[in-house]
């Protein structure tokens, strides 16, 4: 064990909303064994409406705040952010930088350059290809992300079809690419009747979760519109929203007008609560990574109805633990119902979906993935003696 000549990890996130890259770099600070790894977690401030992860799930986590390291550009920001990194850089010496997020990606890995910090890692949680900006600022995006690349050990996918999206982007090289998936765990799960009761809604009829931002990319209008025409052909149906966002005035809107049958239930700490209660989960985004609301579903038995985008046919397999769809209204609702009405299938693909997430995206998993790039730098820089993958494990 290697006790007196730990690396140091320095590891920058632009803000740690609820989501799976605050996720990950929570699992990380606390999985990572101490007696081989010193980390320090340094982040901005969470956006007006969202919750912040370290609050609601992870208070035992401790980061050190970057008042400029926010989610919006701004010039002005970017620079006091990158100067106060390279001032904490300087302080900590770490070995490796670890950015997660795009903004933290571009700023950390220039702080890093600039300190001259042995190695940069970067975890791609998605990325901005399309459905998030013009195609002109998308093209700047780009741009930056390859040159971030250029100056990056090793970057990070959580999914393949993450990595090889970027790499026809021109993102960085094949060879520089690991892909390494989330890692998630969920607390005891309630009885589904006392997990209704205690969210305030009727313990009889369907229940279809939403777990997640309340964002453009996470199309909550389509959710709208699914929920209206599930609830047209299957009105006993309810459908329960967890999370906040940009978009949450929309939703607010439609619940005011569903009869009562579409519950706002804001951000939640007991999120397995909200799956306790479900029958099933839905995801309408028309961009993502890999969503860890779809793993934690899984992780609690439940089947998932999914836009087929980013990865998240890593996760959800296609007539086997959910239903994929091509980001359609109409298809995700001929979906959901066919869910709702056959309980045999529903719950079959229940049952397969807690076996494949438990298998393929424990937290401990994420670690010895983690671990293991981290040891292959240190190997190849001397820094620890040889076969200091085995150590990790």
């Amino acid at each position: 064990m290697v006790t007196d000549n730990r690396i140091r990890v320095m590891r920058v996130i632009t803000r740690m909303n609820v989501g799976g890259p605050a996720l990950q770099a929570v699992e990380l600070m606390r999985g990572l064994d101490t007696g081989l790894f010193d980390q320090r977690l340094y982040t901005g401030a969470v956006e007006p409406g969202e919750a912040d992860y370290l609050d609601l799930r992870a208070p035992d986590v401790t980061p050190c705040r970057n008042p400029a390291l926010g989610r919006s550009i701004r010039p002005g920001d970017d620079a006091r952010a990158i100067a106060a990194l390279v001032t904490e850089m300087r302080r900590f010496r770490p070995h490796i930088v670890h950015t997660h997020t795009a903004k933290a990606g571009l700023l950390g890995r220039a702080a890093a350059v600039l300190t001259r910090v042995p190695a940069r890692v970067h975890t791609h949680h998605g990325h901005l290809l399309h459905g998030y900006f013009s195609p002109a600022k998308t093209r700047l995006v780009v741009t930056a992300e390859r040159a971030s690349a250029a100056m990056t050990d090793r970057l990070v996918a959580v999914g393949a079809r993450v990595r090889d999206e970027l790499i026809a982007a021109g993102v960085g090289r094949p060879e520089q690419y690991v892909v390494v998936p989330p890692g998630a765990a969920l607390g005891p799960l309630p009885g589904r009747a006392a997990a209704r009761m205690a969210l305030g809604i009727p313990g009889d009829g369907p229940v279809v979760a939403y777990v997640g931002r309340l964002t453009r990319v996470k199309r909550p209008d389509r959710l709208v519109g699914v929920a209206r025409q599930v609830r047209r052909l299957q009105p006993e149906a309810r459908f329960i929203v967890c999370g906040g966002g940009d978009a949450m005035p929309e939703v607010e809107a439609a619940a005011k007008t569903s009869q009562g049958k579409f519950t706002l239930l804001g951000w939640r700490a007991d999120v397995e609560t909200v799956y306790a209660a479900a029958d099933l989960v839905i995801l309408t985004s028309d961009n993502e990574g890999m969503p860890v609301s779809l793993i934690e579903a899984g992780l609690a038995g439940l089947p998932c109805v999914a836009t087929h985008v980013g990865s998240v046919a890593e996760v959800v397999r296609h007539e086997e633990t959910g239903l994929l769809t091509r980001c359609d209204t109409h298809e995700l609702t001929c979906h959901i119902v066919r869910l709702l009405r056959d309980e045999p299938l529903r719950r079959k693909m229940g049952d397969e979906a807690r076996a494949w997430t438990t298998r393929r995206f424990g937290p401990q998993r994420l670690v010895t993935d983690i671990g293991e790039i981290y040891a292959s730098i240190a190997e190849a820089r001397g820094w620890w003696p040889a076969r200091a993958k085995e150590v990790v494990r």
